[in-house]
Parts: structure tokens; sequence; C-alpha cells
């Protein structure tokens, strides 16, 4: 780039979107500054490797971008632009090869964040990049000059030739997300849409005995309905409700119909293995002296706490074809998402409207916006860090047109 030498850029937020906008411009020659208000980078994606990083997904394309919503043009291209293909590729070229597991996730063949990481900081560092801790934004002044605090340092003006905002969305405070940027960026009339949570558990109304006794139980290859939809899974209970992958995988419509409605009923299908019509011959033989629960442990096979669970759900039926339909589709009342701060992920952010085609704030001149921070959501299953690192990536380019121009 012909003079990008004395271009200065200033990244807010060394999340992946951010890390990784700054890794395609220092290799065009900008000199970049990255700020972060924790006192290291990154730290939602190493508690994302905690698991085993989920990078991305295996699927095909077309299937990929089916996961998104709102399924908005821009972001959709942007990940078509960055496939996971090429997310895979980049992750191979810093030593960290990946693999598909048996449900089409991909991850690295360490299992972990924080090897990648490290290869990328250091990758980072030999290009120019320079990394702020503990710098927290405070908006713009009166000339558009980045208003930053280092620790309980005064506050001062810094002037860059364009910023790059990747604060992430509202999810995960402690790790450096708390969405504090919405005010900052609705006084300059954008459009920011509500942020909620995403990838989250619900809350039942469980009785004192329930959540004392199988909080924290596991409820394994469940199947869960609700609008139409169907997903198979685990799921974890706890003493307010419900969380997991199952879950997460509905989370959207759950959290959009309980808004809307109040509440909203989910059906689960406590051994999706087996049909009504076996479990009712099951259940038609004599019980003799045995204790209901006992006789449906025995019988059925449920654990304990999906016998008690059922229970929970009301009297439980005394005929077997009814019994066995109740187990087939046990009805559970959420009456509200978990807190923001307690989900994965969050919905909502910038308005895709107030964005060009580069991911400019068409408001704020050289300053543009990528990952988390805009509106959109995906499900867990490597689709949150493919749109992350696909929109930094696009973003980045946007600068350096930017720039050039």
């Amino acid at each position: 780039m012909d003079g990008s030498l004395t271009k200065r850029v200033a990244i807010i937020g060394a999340g992946p979107a951010g890390l990784f906008a700054a890794e395609q411009l220092a290799k065009a020659g900008v000199s970049v500054s990255v700020f972060d208000q924790r006192p290291s980078p990154a730290r939602k994606f190493l508690m994302a490797g905690l698991g085993g990083l989920n990078l991305t997904h295996s699927e095909d394309l077309e299937t990929f971008l089916s996961r998104y919503r709102p399924a908005h043009e821009q972001l959709l291209q942007s990940v078509r632009a960055f496939p996971p293909a090429a997310l895979r590729e980049w992750s191979a070229e810093l030593g960290e090869p990946t693999f598909a597991g048996s449900s089409g996730k991909v991850f690295p063949e360490s299992f972990k964040a924080s090897p990648l990481l490290r290869n990328w900081l250091k990758l980072l560092a030999q290009h120019g990049v320079t990394l702020h801790s503990n710098t927290r934004w405070c908006g713009f002044d009166e000339v558009g000059a980045l208003l930053l605090q280092k620790g309980d340092e005064a506050v001062e003006a810094q002037s860059f030739d364009a910023v790059l905002l990747a604060l992430g969305g509202g999810s995960w405070a402690k790790l450096g997300s708390d969405g504090s940027w919405v005010s900052i960026l609705r006084d300059k009339q954008i459009e920011v849409k509500e942020l909620l949570p995403a990838n989250c558990g619900f809350e039942i109304a469980f009785s004192d005995h329930f959540k004392e006794r199988y909080k924290g139980t596991p409820l394994k290859k469940i199947t869960i309905s609700h609008g139409g939809k169907r997903v198979v899974g685990d799921a974890m209970l706890d003493a307010s409700g419900i969380e997991g992958g199952v879950v997460y995988a509905l989370s959207a419509d759950l959290r959009d119909t309980i808004l809307k409605n109040g509440s909203t009923q989910i059906k689960v299908d406590l051994k999706p293995d087996v049909s009504a019509e076996k479990l009712a011959a099951k259940l038609k033989k004599p019980r003799g002296k045995q204790s209901m629960s006992n006789f449906l442990r025995k019988a059925t096979g449920l654990p304990a706490a999906a016998i008690a669970l059922m229970r929970e759900a009301g009297p439980l039926p005394v005929e077997a074809d009814e019994l066995a339909a109740h187990i087939k589709a046990l009805p559970l009342q959420l009456t509200a998402p978990r807190p923001i701060d307690r989900a994965i992920s969050s919905a909502g952010g910038v308005s895709f409207d107030e964005i060009n085609e580069h991911y400019m704030l068409t408001k704020l001149p050289g300053v543009f916006v990528a990952g988390e921070m805009l509106d959109w959501e995906a499900p867990t299953g490597g689709y949150l860090l493919q749109a992350v690192f696909a929109t930094g990536r696009t973003a980045a380019h946007g600068i350096k047109a930017y720039l050039q121009a």
C-alpha cells in the first residue's frame, strides 16, 4: 500500500475480530494499535477454548449460512469471502491443524485456544502490531479523536487515520464485552438494536425439592420441540431452569416467543430412541408393589432426574398409553431467558443499515465496526467465531480501501 507506513489505525477490542483485522492491516504495512480494557487479549476466545475450541463447522456452505439470523446479505457475503475452509487453513498456518469431529464441529488438534493464541500474538508482534491493555475507550471528542483511558489515568484524546470498533456484544462482561459502547454510538444517532441473550438457558419454576435434589444434573440425549422445530442433544438442569446444547439450538426462537408472550412451552422427549408404542407396552406390565418411580425406572430406563422432571410438569398419568405419551412429549413452561451476562453470546447490535459495504459507519466516516457488535446471531457449533473472523477481515479490507482513497 503506497504511503501506508504513515497511516495509523486504532482497533478497539482485542478479541478475534479485532486481532484478525489487525493481522490483515499490519501485513499490508499499516501501523496498528490495539486497545483492550482487560489486562490481556482475547479472554472470551480463551474461555471458549476451555472445553475445546470450536472454530467452525464442516457442513456445506449454504447449510452453514442458513444458521445466521437475521440473514443479512452483507454478513453472508463476508462468510462466503472467508469460509470455514479458509479459517481452517489460517489455523494450520499458525501451527494448529484442525479436525472435524463426528458432529461436524471443527477443532484445533490441540483442542485448546491457548497454543493458537500464543502463535497468533507472536505473528502480530512480528508485524509491528502494538497491544495496549487495561485501556478503556470512552468515546469521541468534539473533533472525532478517540478518548482513551489507561487504568486510572486521565482520559486522553488520540487521533488515527481510521478506527475499527470490535468490542463484542453484551455477554460475559467480566471478560470484556460489557456492551458499554451502545450508549456511545446511540449518542451519535446510530441505530443499535437492543442487546439480548443468545445461546442461553431458560428459567423454569421448579419446586424447592427439585431444585435442591437435581441442580447440576444432566439429561442425556433428549429431544426438545418448539414451534415446529425439533432438536436432539443434551441438557443440564440447575436450580432455576434448563440449559445446554439442545436448548441453545432453539434459544433464539424461545427468547423471542417469551418476549412476545411472557412465557412459552417446550415439549421434551425423554426417550427419543423408543417409540410411544414400545414404551406403552412396557408400562402395561404389572407394577406390583413397586413405587411409581421404581416402576418407571425399571420399565423405561429413565434416570431419576427425568422421572422427577415428569412430576414437576404435573400429576403423572395412570394409563400406560397416556404415561408413554407424557414421556415422549413432556410439557415444560419456560418463563424467561437467562440474563445476558450468563449467555454464551448476544443478539442485537449495530444495524446493518448504519454501515456501508466496507463495514464503515456512514455517520462516522473512518470508523468501522465488526464482530458481535453487529446485529446478527447464530447457534453454537462454530458459526459464531466464523462470522467474527469473517467480518473482521471484511472491515480490514474496507479500512485499506479507505486509507488508499
